[in-house]
């Protein structure tokens, strides 16, 4: 794939837009990448990336990185023109809800997590829903694409130093004590992730889970990415990253 355009959108982050010669693959919300980074001896296993937004019209890819490492860090080099070799799309993503247009569906996306809610908000609301997203982050300044998720639906804040929206973790905002959903998505740090199931589950509603473990191959090969779930073991890369709570054994 080639590089359109590369936004740094903060020191620690960037935004890779990305195009084809042919038309792009079919892609779900909540499936993932595989970049081949090249030109580093640190960097011969390929980094799983979310996959952020796909923009059929001029058939884009964008990819959210946040620098944590040498590959992510070469990766924000790179520049318009450039060709990225990329394995997708992989594993299984969210599922469009099977419930009344009407229902109130909550994203929620903590730091990096918030990448594959943007599409699959955005893919969402093509279908007739009305989502809402709930976003956290350390500081204003770590919350990404806050003006593209208000334009896909009503969005809530949460920061740990209280500068942008209100003070705190995602599952302190205000909005969770005042209106009821029927389902709710989430995508984040574990520990935020354990607190949102945990929420979901003491309120009965049905809650999906996009798991970030450690991946080399993205298809089932290396088995770094395994997770025990109630019926074993399973490789998070072809079998999620997308679970719902019920099928893990994570204790909530």
């Amino acid at each position: 794939m080639k590089v359109v355009e590369n936004v740094r959108l903060h020191p620690k982050y960037c935004l890779l837009k990305l195009t084809a010669d042919h038309k792009l693959p079919e892609m779900i919300p909540g499936q993932f990448v595989q970049v081949r980074v090249d030109g580093s001896p640190q960097t011969f296993l390929r980094r799983p990336i979310s996959i952020n937004y796909v923009d059929k019209s001029v058939n884009e890819l964008w990819l959210l990185i946040q620098l944590v490492g040498e590959g992510t860090r070469r990766m924000s080099e790179y520049q318009a023109g450039d060709v990225m070799n990329i394995m997708l799309p992989l594993g299984n993503g969210f599922s469009i809800p099977q419930i009344p247009l009407n229902s109130n569906l909550l994203l929620i996306g903590g730091g990096v997590g918030t990448a594959p809610m943007l599409y699959f908000g955005d893919t969402l609301k093509s279908v007739g829903f009305k989502p809402e997203f709930l976003l956290g982050a350390r500081s204003k300044d770590d919350i990404m694409q806050l003006a593209e998720f208000e334009k896909t639906g009503t969005t809530y804040v949460t920061t740990e130093d209280g500068l942008l929206g209100e003070k705190g973790f995602v599952t302190n905002h205000t909005i969770l004590g005042k209106k009821k959903f029927n389902r709710i998505y989430t995508c984040g740090p574990k520990p935020m992730m354990l607190a949102v199931a945990g929420y979901a589950k003491a309120r009965e509603i049905p809650c999906d889970i996009s798991l970030e473990n450690m991946m080399a191959c993205g298809i089932g090969t290396c088995l770094c990415c395994v997770e025990k779930t109630v019926k074993g073991n399973v490789c998070v890369c072809t079998e999620g990253p997308v679970f719902n709570i019920n099928q893990l054994t994570w204790q909530i």
